[in-house]
């Protein structure tokens, strides 16, 4: 059995489901099939890339590759297929993971079987290899960075966590069958396996959401609608800005900018973690899942269930270490967002031409003049332009005097980019233009890099006297522009 399970690349994890077998509990079966299927899409994926090439998106038309059927044969696709293929069959995964079962509505019979067959796959993968003399290549994990961005709010301790503890039982967003699933990812942060309290946790967040989006929006029949005819209420359709019908969604209005903003951050947007996305297709490594992650997760779901609670929980509401976690999300800004990024290309691009000037140049006097004629309608232009950029700046802020001198000061160019900017549902031309600064901003920066690292060696050519005459009448020409060309890049590193 051990061989066969070599398919998944997580060994010990699915050695782990039998004891679930022997031992099933309320949330288990559900915790560990939710695994079993995330981790089987992810090694069927490895399994495609022995004999095709780029591995399809969807599970289902994964399932539907015709390459599986040359090494597992057609009937076993079938089985498959009945277990987690298309909304017609079972569709295990995606109602599991999408929130829209209670912990007592899958049988056990289930995961058995589907356990089974996955080491029955296994077999089936080690014969082929030896008759085709090829071996399984898993491809690496998926890992998690900025993991100090990811860390919003203050270290979940037991007294909140048995605050949380009650709050679900209150909750107005939380279906009674569904309280075992939320005691359960309570427990799992408390034992410190964070990966299990998020995956238990993404599918009641989606589902407690859902619950406000059908009563915001007067769609209470889409509420537990899984059926295969049937539009599923998922968090792509909860986050939207209209709904199908193009009506406009009400969620946002109801949840707020700041945790519409948290959920984009940590769901959708591309440079963010999208943490649903990487757990349920297999991507992480679930041994080393990032406690920042699952602190700020189950810290925002519990904000959640305290704005949306029942009105005798006073008590539990003025506690002061609930009212931290309840300003720390209200005052959430994006981090994510292309605009956000933007920002800090520019800051980190602005860091580096600022240490332009660091270089201790031992030069005459007489052999650098000030900026010439050839500079003057660089700064008359760039003059007027930000003349028209003073009205936009707070009155601590001035753009008067020589620009080549005083400009550009840290002052002027943080009190630029912590300008708020409304992020939410921003249209695409917005988005569009985004990337073409962001281009900008990445191209000065190289620029900049350049410009340093040529200095430091015609610097050190200087000192010892190694320039030839061309290169040091070069030099003398970029020295005296070195004002000028630092505003432009400056000027270009945060035009936005």
């Amino acid at each position: 059995v051990t061989l066969n399970f070599s398919i998944l690349n997580k060994l010990q994890i699915f050695l782990e489901m039998f004891d679930t077998i022997k031992n099933p509990h309320d949330a288990a079966i559900a915790l560990s099939l939710m695994k079993l299927t995330s981790c089987l899409e992810r090694a069927l994926g490895d399994v495609f890339l022995l004999i095709g090439k780029d591995c399809p998106f969807l599970l289902r038309d994964l399932l539907a590759s015709q390459e599986f059927v040359s090494i597992f044969g057609q009937p076993v696709m079938d089985v498959l297929k009945v277990f987690i293929g298309s909304p017609d069959s079972l569709n295990l995964r995606n109602i599991l993971w999408h929130g829209f079962v209670s912990a007592k509505e899958i049988p056990v019979k289930y995961f058995s079987m589907l356990l089974f067959l996955t080491a029955g796959l296994g077999q089936l993968l080690n014969n082929y290899c030896l008759q085709a003399h090829s071996a399984l290549i898993h491809r690496p994990y998926v890992s998690f960075t900025h993991l100090k961005e990811l860390h919003i709010f203050p270290d979940l301790n037991q007294e909140l966590l048995s605050l949380a503890e009650e709050l679900v039982t209150k909750s107005n967003i939380v279906l009674k069958t569904m309280i075992p699933f939320w005691i359960a990812a309570i427990t799992s942060f408390q034992q410190a396996r964070y990966a299990d309290c998020v995956i238990l946790l993404l599918p009641q967040l989606e589902g407690g959401l859902r619950v406000l989006f059908t009563a915001v929006n007067k769609c209470p029949s889409r509420l537990m609608t899984a059926e295969s005819s049937s539009l599923y209420t998922t968090f792509d359709e909860i986050l939207a800005k209209q709904l199908n019908n193009e009506e406009m969604n009400q969620l946002p209005i109801v949840l707020g900018e700041s945790a519409m903003e948290f959920l984009w951050d940590f769901l959708n947007h591309q440079e963010g973690p999208r943490v649903r996305d990487h757990l349920s297709h297999g991507e992480i490594n679930l041994n080393r899942f990032p406690r920042e992650i699952a602190n700020s997760m189950l810290s925002f779901s519990i904000t959640l269930l305290c704005r949306f609670s029942q009105d005798d929980l006073t008590s539990i509401k003025e506690h002061e270490s609930l009212k931290l976690l309840m300003t720390c999300a209200n005052n959430y800004c994006t981090k994510f967002h292309p605009i956000t990024q933007l920002k800090k290309q520019i800051l980190n691009c602005i860091k580096s031409i600022t240490s332009w000037p660091d270089f201790p140049m031992e030069l005459k006097e007489q052999e650098i003049s000030g900026p010439g004629k050839d500079t003057a309608p660089c700064i008359l232009m760039i003059n007027d332009i930000l003349s028209q950029l003073q009205p936009y700046l707070t009155m601590n802020v001035t753009l008067l005097g020589n620009p080549v001198n005083n400009l550009l000061t840290e002052k002027l160019l943080i009190e630029l980019c912590s300008k708020h900017i409304h992020t939410l549902f921003s249209p695409r031309t917005m988005l569009e233009t985004i990337v073409v600064l962001r281009q900008i901003s990445t191209r000065c920066q190289h620029v900049s890099c350049q410009v340093i690292s040529v200095c430091e060696i015609r610097y050190e050519q200087w000192i010892n006297k190694s320039l030839r005459s061309r290169q040091r009448l070069n030099f003398l020409r970029m020295r005296r522009r070195w004002e000028v060309l630092t505003l432009k890049e400056n000027f270009n590193g945060r035009c936005f």
